[in-house]
């Protein structure tokens, strides 16, 4: 019994993370990321509607460029 528990808090754990991942990475977008041609818009469309996978790929090849390109 007590190893259905644990998978169970390992899980949440893991749900945890991402939930806080997923939101970090949104409210980055929104303040820091230009609204130059709707940029804005489309990615935060894109971390919303594909959670965390959105939100991999905004944080590995979107923020880093926009760091690059806009240094924030």
């Amino acid at each position: 019994m007590f190893g259905n528990s644990f998978i169970f808090l390992i899980f949440g754990f893991i749900y945890l993370l991402s939930f806080i991942l997923w939101i970090w990475t949104l409210i980055d977008c929104v303040k820091k990321e230009t609204d130059k041609g709707n940029t804005r818009l489309i990615w935060v469309i894109i971390i919303v509607f594909t959670y965390i996978v959105g939100a991999f790929i905004y944080y590995l090849i979107r923020r880093p460029k926009r760091i690059q390109e806009l240094g924030k």
